[in-house]
């Protein structure tokens, strides 16, 4: 079974581009941190690790316009390696990346915190007002969505 689950924070913005028969691709990076303590010590220590995603079709398109950098995400999917030939070193490159099936935006949204900001409004406290643009969104994505594509939802929960 090849299945990945994430939870973490983007490392970077969505970098949204188009293959050339118009299907869209988007890849991102997301970082997951562990905290964990020594048998012998009672301190306690964290790791960090960086992941690359990547995303197809109308799920890509969609993390390029939910995800920003800094957003916490859930991610599903699996993992793929792929391998090249890189002429000027001279050597083989292998890049492991997460194939994203699913996506789930995890803390509140951009034009949520610009506009709170924009008020001098706390961001981390989302209120009904705010809770009603979310929900908003989340339908006009699942409008856009047809039959057999991935699942995306998006929450203020943070």
């Amino acid at each position: 079974m090849n299945k990945v689950f994430l939870l973490g924070n983007l490392t970077r913005d969505p970098e949204l581009h188009y293959t050339a028969s118009g299907t869209a691709l988007c890849t991102f990076g997301v970082a997951t941190n562990r905290e964990w303590s020594p048998a012998d010590s009672d301190d306690v220590r964290e790791e960090t690790e960086f992941h690359n995603v990547v995303a197809w079709g109308k799920l890509a398109e969609l993390c390029g316009q939910l995800l920003f950098k800094g957003r916490k995400v859930f991610i599903e999917g699996r993992l793929n390696t792929r391998s090249w030939d890189d002429t000027d070193a001279g050597t083989k490159v292998y890049r492991t990346e997460v194939v994203c099936k699913e996506m789930v935006a995890l803390d509140v949204p951009r034009s949520v915190r610009e506009a709170r900001a924009k008020e001098n409004l706390p961001v981390d406290n989302a209120t009904a007002v705010d809770k009603s643009q979310v929900a908003a969104e989340k339908d006009e994505n699942e409008a856009g969505e047809s039959g057999g594509q991935p699942q995306v939802e998006e929450s203020d929960n943070g």
